[in-house]
């Protein structure tokens, strides 16, 4: 926002050789894509995804967003205020500060030293309305080194032979893996990513064949990302899986290459060809041509390994799968229940959730769940809620609820997540202190 204009930066008809400062509200158009390339120096994506620079036909002070791929003249700087981070100046790659003259005039030609005052031209508030915190920026912020040790560590104590062990004594079957789609070309996968993630799941193979637990091989991060969220590889939100059949190719190159690794080993129960696509970014068309060319790919190496294709999140109807799984044999239909994230649970009670679990969810399965047709998987799911203040036994009476529910799915659940920080999204806190017995 700029503070003498008190009116936000965006590019004016969400792209092109205009940009302005006359928006009163941050909705769409006045957020942008920060693109880390060092400590302080960004580029920006703008909503409809290209990048904002300087013109190269006239004087190249003037912003403009007309590429898509960004360069050193979509290069900026961010220099913040010592006394208030929130304060910020943009230099420009012609090492000249943005300014907002009028609404309807932004160049970068500011050269004077800042007052940093409501009065100067150069000052913007900034504010982050998100901050992604996956795989991509984990090794993109820190950088190949830090990150290498970071991530090498993280491998070798997270997940442990010890986890597989009390899995199996726990009465649990199988684990859910999820990958990224740059496990293919380990020990070097492309930047920023780095090589390990192969190796772990290697260790998982042998401590689950071990132990007699069943692996399910789930990508969870496609190419280009299918829902523009951190789990999924994103770098900045945006969805761009499934844009080209290039892309699509790509994804099903690392099926095959999951499924030819594994194909063998005992441990190996399933293959999910992509985690949560989401509508309509993704179009049911292009799910089902993948989905058609990821299923081959598996069965070029397998006959026996399930082929589990998830649902689309989003707007979606949770059938449309039905047709394409149905004449396919050993497939798997996943769905997602969270008691989260949507309105609806914001006020809900300790029975609402219950009652909604016995209903609602029951329904939906019951609608996928076919007798010719393919095996139901509900392949996420948590004993967390909305509800503020729940005792031990009220979340003993959930968790029991989507046990029971859940637990006519033909093919099984799998909880998000064996481990993490909150107690109630970590199945191991919740085994153990006696919230869940499966």
């Amino acid at each position: 926002m700029s503070v003498t204009q008190r009116k936000y930066l965006c590019a004016e008809n969400d792209s092109g050789t205009v940009s302005v400062a006359n928006r009163t509200n941050h909705s769409g158009w006045e957020r942008f894509s920060l693109w880390r390339i060092t400590d302080s120096s960004f580029s920006m994506r703008v909503f409809n995804r290209q990048f904002i620079g300087l013109d190269k036909q006239g004087e190249g002070i003037n912003l403009v967003a007309v590429t898509s791929t960004p360069g050193p003249s979509e290069t900026f700087e961010i220099v913040r205020n010592d006394d208030d981070k929130n304060r910020v100046r943009i230099k420009a790659p012609n090492g000249q500060f943005i300014q907002v003259r009028t609404e309807h005039l932004v160049s970068a030609d500011f050269s004077a030293n800042s007052s940093w005052g409501d009065d100067d031209p150069s000052v913007f508030v900034m504010g982050i309305t998100r901050t992604l915190q996956g795989e991509f920026q984990i090794t993109n912020g820190y950088g190949r080194e830090k990150a290498t040790q970071i991530l090498q560590e993280h491998w070798k104590t997270f997940i442990v032979e010890g986890d597989f062990k009390f899995v199996s004594e726990n009465g649990l079957t199988a684990v859910r893996i999820p990958v990224g789609w740059w496990i293919a070309s380990d020990p070097t996968p492309p930047w920023p990513f780095i090589g390990g993630s192969l190796q772990a799941l290697d260790n998982a193979f042998s401590w689950a064949r071990k132990y007699n637990v069943k692996i399910i091989i789930d990508l969870h991060a496609a190419p280009g990302s299918q829902n523009g969220l951190e789990h999924s590889g994103a770098r900045d939100a945006f969805l761009d899986w499934g844009q080209t059949d290039e892309n699509i190719q790509q994804t099903v190159d690392v099926i095959e290459f999951l499924t030819a690794r594994y194909a063998k080993n005992p441990s190996l129960v399933g293959v999910e060809l992509i985690n949560e696509p989401l509508s309509p970014g993704v179009s049911l068309e292009t799910i089902n041509k993948y989905y058609k060319a990821g299923y081959d790919a598996v069965r070029k190496h397998s006959s026996t390994a399930y082929v589990i294709m998830a649902n689309r999140v989003g707007q979606a109807d949770s059938k449309e799968l039905l047709p394409l799984a149905s004449g396919r044999a050993g497939t798997v239909i996943d769905l997602h229940f969270y008691n989260l994230f949507l309105d609806v649970f914001d006020n809900m009670t300790v029975q609402d959730n219950i009652d909604f679990v016995q209903t609602n969810r029951s329904t939906e399965l019951n609608m996928v769940t076919t007798s010719n047709g393919p095996l139901t998987f509900v392949g996420e799911w948590v004993a967390e809620w909305q509800v503020r203040g729940a005792t031990k036994e009220d979340y003993q009476s959930f968790s029991k609820a989507q046990l029971e529910v859940y637990g006519r799915a033909t093919f099984g659940w799998a909880y998000w997540t064996l481990k993490n920080v909150n107690n109630h999204w970590s199945l191991e806190w919740m085994i153990k202190n006696n919230y869940i017995k499966p």
